[in-house]
């Protein structure tokens, strides 16, 4: 039986990139999460008792329990979920992006490497270490045009400027010292299991409740919308086939701006709930004050990895929030849950713009 660690394996993405190998795959998961806000066993509840699901709770910044992990129960591959990543937070208060972006990545790959450096024939051969990034290390598009693998950084927030740190050091490790490393620099996700501070489940919670639904500046910013499901699947075929020392972008091929995801919502709210008192749900919109240094656009090319490893998304942007909208609704208490005293949908992010000179 292969071993994985997973780290951030009880966040939104790792969780259901979980739920997908215990499911479908015969690989044994050592899933470390360090369980901050967004990361949850709520999440994982299902897979309680699974003998192929090892849940520690720690850090992936320190070192001790990292080698330890490693070693203890002799892991084929790593992949890397561990991150803190919302922007609006990055801008309140970026001390924690630096701390487990950077500085967690850092002594996540110094401990592979030290553990690599042990392992002998087929096992050295076949390690992976697969580390999981954004596309927002590209920074923002105009009008037209894609983020391609070659695409040169330019991070315009904390957030995405810990990220394009640690995806520096993935490259650095694999160039001087040979680890084999895999990247995957994704579009904005959405699905089951998403923490309710981000667009899609923040509108879903609001318009329920019959709240406001606050959308920042004109709603025109434009993101390529991805089901998290397909997102995994493409971690998986990467890890599985990927190109030692690439970096493969995932998309969804859906790109929608913010005021379209909101008013699909509100359509399908207002489908699935005919008895609520506050449909239409699109009346709830509010245009609220744009948050400093909002990327404009973002758009995956894709081609890459569909040409060389064969992945293509299943699901489309309307069924993908279909299914998003009626798990949302089906688990209302895992969302009550995950919230209750740490986030009650309040604005984060509001710093003022900074000073420009002539």
């Amino acid at each position: 039986m292969r071993t994985m660690l997973v780290t951030g394996g009880a966040g939104f993405i790792g969780g259901n990139f979980v739920h997908l190998l215990i499911a479908e795959s015969d690989w044994r998961i050592v899933n470390l999460d360090k369980l901050t806000y967004a990361g949850n066993l709520d999440t994982l509840a299902a897979l309680g008792g699974n003998p192929r699901h090892v849940f520690v709770q720690g850090d992936i910044a320190d070192r001790a329990l990292v080698g330890r992990l490693l070693r203890d129960y002799e892991v084929d591959a790593i992949v890397n979920f561990a991150a803190e990543s919302h922007v609006d937070r990055s801008i309140d208060g970026p001390a924690a992006f630096i701390e487990t972006n950077v500085l967690g990545t850092f002594n996540l790959l110094d401990c592979a490497r030290a553990y690599w450096a042990d392992l002998t024939g087929e096992r050295r051969q076949g390690f992976r270490f697969l580390h999981v990034s954004t596309d927002e290390v590209y920074g923002s598009l105009g009008a037209t045009g894609k983020f391609v693998e070659t695409t040169a950084y330019a991070p315009n927030s904390p957030y995405s400027a810990s990220k394009a740190a640690s995806d520096h050091l993935i490259r650095a490790w694999y160039h001087t010292y040979g680890l084999p490393v895999l990247t995957t620099n994704c579009s904005n996700n959405y699905g089951p299991y998403q923490f309710p501070e981000k667009l899609i489940p923040l509108t879903i919670a609001k318009a329920v409740a019959g709240e406001r639904l606050p959308i920042y500046g004109d709603g025109s910013n434009v993101r390529d919308w991805l089901f998290v499901e397909d997102h995994c699947r493409a971690i998986w075929r990467v890890l599985e086939a990927g190109r030692l020392g690439e970096v493969y972008n995932v998309g969804g091929d859906s790109e929608k701006t913010n005021l379209e995801v909101v008013d699909t919502l509100c359509a399908l709210l207002d489908e699935a709930l005919p008895d609520s008192p506050h449909r239409p749900h699109a009346a709830l919109k509010e245009f609220v004050k744009d948050r400093p240094g909002h990327d404009k656009r973002y758009a995956i090319d894709a081609t890459k990895l569909k040409t060389e490893l064969g992945w293509a998304p299943r699901e489309t942007f309307e069924t993908g929030m279909k299914r998003t909208l009626e798990w949302y609704l089906t688990n209302a208490e895992w969302t009550r849950r995950v919230t209750d005293g740490s986030y009650r949908g309040q604005r984060l992010g509001t710093q003022p713009e900074p000073e420009t000179t002539a």
